[in-house]
């Protein structure tokens, strides 16, 4: 019996060992687990059957399995629906909201007019009556107006929020009154005395003020409520309130509606009685060859009735007698000035205003008949200039009483009944339900009107003459043209009479009329005559305001449109930004390069809103632009740090890379055909962007003074702005590039060849007229706005006296901007100071080389001048400034004659070093 226990516990030590075996060989190892494999799942299989005798198990697994697949299917069908509605158009949705809330107000009109029974009926006189009281009646109405303009205006969901704040003030104010005037029932006399006055809106709205203050005050502050909700809904500011009441009354035929027309001033009431003194009793009359005196062409002027209507008569410029009294000369000559200002594009130029040649009259008595007048060259009519509409009228009720009849052209529609034209139109309406009132004309000041002759000018001429005959020059002054600042004299030379012989007495001339700025112009552009250009003794002031109304007159409402100055032939110069496209102002110090910044901005700030042009202002002297600070134009603050004006830059650039982007994907050439296709609702975002297309504005980045950037970092700044000028014209960003210093470290090569518009003011050298304007010119100006406009395309500058702008001008049109709106700043412009690595100034560019020095020499624990030389291919002054700025960033230690550095960081600190270089440390 004691043997069989010993041989048991032999057999599984037998069986035990056999295990230790087998992993000795390959073959039995490989194969050990597939044989315990399946003896696992035949554990398996006969563990799974305990369970089935249970019945109860088989019917629960069944159900399970039966309510999960209904689930699943509900499920996916609910999701299916939820992913349609996404995906459905955003006008279906706002239609079913609009649909939706119609409904409501027709179940509402059920139950409160016609008393509803039901369910639905008590729900609707629990819930509206019992809030409303005596006003549930109006809920429907109110509900229907709501649908009513969801339906009629889905694309303006920005106003729903200022709607739902009015309505809600309005309901509140209206429910307290009406409570208040019901006697203020509580709660405690029950719930039907509640709803026979202002319902429970009404007493929550009057009880806690009849507490706090009593029912004297407490229906003032409803009252205000009650006002507050009604503009709030109307979008009517307090200030516009009369305007409104006007309007209304106008629309219900109760206040008679006035003449649309320019608000009548003290100035324009002297400037109209100026303008009667002066005026003759009949205008001229152009003539033809082909015609007789008194004949027109009906054609012409019914066309020319119809392109140039104008809020005020235009009349011909009055040409004085050169042999008239001075008194009689100065009031013709300041109407002619007055009256024919022109633009320099699209508007005919003055014709001279002076002539001087002999037997010329231009006096017109009533009783003659108007007969052409022979006159120098260019002075009088033009051949091309077309007669006026106030002329041709004017000559059609003479034919009339005459009892001639001209033949009308029947090829020519038929003439519009003349009626009066509105004014440029101030109010404009801006995204976001805003409305922004474009500054008064009024906020600028008018400047008096310009001389067209004076006594210096006379005397000029009679030096000139002297000078001629004195040096046997065929050549005669046969008239003038005075500017605010100079006067050009025409010289109408002989015949065999070369015109150097002109030239070379500019010396001369200059020691005559005791001016050294005497600028010589052969020939005057259009005319076979040399000009003379001489600065007048008595100058005159140009104002903007003077240029920007006639640009008003013009109907010109170009957002870009921005007011330069005045030439020497009397017209008002302006200039599109839009097609220039981009313009450096260059002059020394106090030559006007400043007051020409100022007009420039505000021009923009009179005649665009912040959605047409929006602005970038670098300001690194920091005082020029400071009054601009705060206007809604802005897309940033002023900028005043060189550093920042260069990241500026750089976003300029990203901004045009983003516009391009657009301009490809929709196959648009320029950015006004692309805004153009916004406002039509031509262009839509890809399905499933969340993204809103709206137009975008112009971009207007105005450089004070470009040197200073030049100074700090000269080639990111070079770099973008040639990047931007060579591209930027079609994405609508422009360019205005100011400064003092127009030297060629300055305005380099790629710059000029890339800002193709120029305007020069007085320069101190030869050497800067040709940097700015690549020709001479500048040298010889006079300073204080007298300035070279030399447009893209043009080939000889144009001379003009910039605008001038006052200080209180500045602020006036500075805080109307401001109280319309504020400004909206992009925070991305200038967030790369905060993101960008601080790497230190002295190391420049070449941070690279010395990542690379320092792993080097750190790696290696040898500082070795040569040896840098060696191993990054570099010279020996460069390998020893790498070696400088280790040594002053502790990496290596000081020299000692031939012996290499010692270094002072060990390779386990490398990575720290390189995160110090690169600036990553904090």
């Amino acid at each position: 019996m004691a043997s069989r226990p010993s041989a048991a516990k032999k057999a599984p030590a037998k069986k035990a060992a056999a295990p230790k075996k087998a992993p000795a060989k390959k073959a039995a190892a490989k194969k050990a687990p597939p044989k315990k494999a399946p003896a696992k799942k035949a554990a398996a299989k006969k563990s799974a059957p305990k369970p089935a005798p249970s019945p109860t198990g088989g019917i629960y697994r069944l159900v399970r399995a039966f309510w999960l697949g209904i689930a699943h299917t509900v499920g996916a069908m609910f999701r299916g629906i939820g992913r349609g509605a996404k995906g459905l158009d955003p006008a279906h949705r706002k239609d079913g909201l609009a649909l939706l809330l119609l409904g409501i107000a027709l179940i509402c009109a059920a139950g409160t007019w016609s008393q509803l029974r039901g369910p639905v009926g008590d729900l609707v006189e629990m819930l509206v009556t019992g809030a409303f009281g005596r006003l549930d009646l109006l809920v429907p109405l109110l509900l229907g107006l709501i649908a009513v303009r969801l339906i009629r205006h889905p694309e303006k969901p920005e106003a729903n929020g200022r709607i739902v704040i009015g309505l809600s003030a309005l309901v509140v104010g209206v429910l307290g009154q009406v409570h208040m005037a019901c006697g203020s029932p509580g709660r405690g006399e029950g719930t039907e005395a509640i709803r026979d006055a202002g319902g429970l809106i009404g007493w929550a709205a009057s009880r806690p003020l009849i507490f706090t203050m009593g029912e004297v005050l407490a229906v003032p502050m409803l009252v205000l409520l009650t006002v507050f909700g009604l503009l709030v809904v109307t979008a009517t500011p307090v200030n516009a309130i009369p305007q409104r009441l006007r309007l209304l009354g106008q629309k219900l035929g109760v206040v008679q509606p006035d003449p649309v027309q320019e608000p009548v001033t003290e100035d324009d009431a002297r400037y109209d009685e100026q303008w009667r003194e002066a005026l003759p009793a009949k205008p001229r009359r152009r003539s033809r060859p082909s015609q007789a005196p008194d004949a027109y062409d009906p054609g012409q002027a019914e066309e020319e009735a119809l392109t140039k209507r104008r809020s005020r008569p235009r009349r011909p410029s009055v040409q004085p007698a050169f042999d008239k009294p001075m008194d009689a000369v100065d009031v013709a000559a300041a109407a002619a000035a007055a009256l024919d200002g022109a633009v320099l594009h699209g508007m005919p130029p003055s014709p001279l205003v002076a002539d001087l040649t002999q037997g010329v009259s231009t006096e017109r008595s009533e009783e003659s008949t108007p007969t052409p007048v022979p006159t120098a060259r260019g002075a009088g009519k033009k051949p091309g200039e077309k007669a006026t509409a106030e002329q041709a009228a004017h000559e059609r009720d003479k034919d009339s009483d005459t009892g001639s009849q001209a033949v009308p052209d029947l090829t020519k529609a038929a003439p519009e009944a003349h009626r009066d034209l509105p004014p440029r139109a101030e109010q404009l309406q801006l995204s976001g339900d805003i409305t922004y009132s474009l500054p008064s004309l009024d906020l600028l000041e008018r400047g008096g009107p310009g001389k067209a002759r004076s006594a210096a000018n006379d005397a000029v001429v009679e030096s000139l003459s002297n000078v001629f005959t004195e040096f046997k020059v065929d050549a005669a002054v046969t008239g003038f043209t005075r500017g605010p600042t100079v006067t050009r004299y025409e010289i109408e030379l002989g015949p065999a009479v070369k015109v150097e012989k002109i030239t070379a007495l500019a010396k001369n001339i200059a020691y005559a009329v005791a001016s050294p700025d005497v600028r010589i112009i052969s020939p005057i552009p259009g005319k076979s005559a040399v000009g003379i250009e001489i600065p007048n003794t008595d100058r005159e002031m140009v104002n903007l305001g003077d240029v920007l109304r006639l640009a008003d007159a013009a109907e010109d409402n170009h957002p870009m449109l921005v007011a330069l100055g005045k030439d020497v032939e009397g017209g008002y110069v302006m200039a599109n930004i839009a097609k220039m496209p981009h313009i450096l102002v260059a002059g020394a110090t106090g030559s006007g390069k400043s007051s020409c910044i100022n007009c420039l901005i505000t021009s923009v700030m009179v005649r665009a809103t912040p959605e047409d042009v929006r602005m970038v202002l670098v300001d690194p002297k920091r005082v020029e632009l400071t009054a601009y600070e705060g206007i809604p134009h802005l897309i940033t603050p002023i900028i005043t740090n060189p550093k920042r004006a260069a990241e500026a830059l750089q976003w300029v650039v990203r901004e045009m890379d983003l516009r391009y982007d657009d301009l490809a994907a929709y196959g648009f050439r320029h950015i006004d055909d692309f805004n153009e296709a916004v406002r039509n609702g031509k262009v839509e975002a890809p399905p499933g962007s969340e993204r809103e297309l709206q137009p975008y504005p112009y971009l207007l980045v105005i450089v004070d003074e470009l040197a200073d950037l030049m100074m700090v970092a000269p080639r990111d700044v070079e770099d973008a702005i040639v990047r931007i000028t060579q591209l930027a014209r079609a994405a609508g960003i422009h360019l205005v590039l100011a400064t003092q210093r127009p030297s060629v470290d300055v305005v380099t090569g790629l710059i000029k060849a890339n800002v193709p518009s120029r305007l020069a003011f007085a320069t101190s050298s030869l050497a800067d007229s040709r940097v700015i304007l690549d020709q001479p010119g500048a040298e010889k100006l006079i300073g204080k706005g007298d300035g070279l406009f030399l447009p893209m395309g043009a080939n000889k500058p144009t001379r003009m006296q910039g605008a001038f702008v006052t200080e209180e001008e500045v602020a006036a049109v500075v805080q109307h901007c401001k109280d319309q709106m504020a400004p909206v700043f992009r925070e991305d412009v200038v967030v790369g100071t905060k993101q960008k690595k601080e790497i230190d100034e002295d190391i420049g560019d070449d941070l690279d080389l010395l990542c690379q020095a320092a792993e080097l020499v750190v790696s290696t624990q040898f500082g070795s001048t040569s040896m840098l030389q060696r191993k990054l291919r570099v010279g020996f002054a460069k390998a020893g400034r790498l070696m400088d700025l280790m040594e002053s960033r502790n990496i290596v230690g000081p020299s000692e004659g031939s012996k290499a550095r010692d270094v002072l960081v060990k390779p386990d600190e490398l990575d720290g070093v390189l995160a110090v270089i690169r600036g990553e440390a904090s």
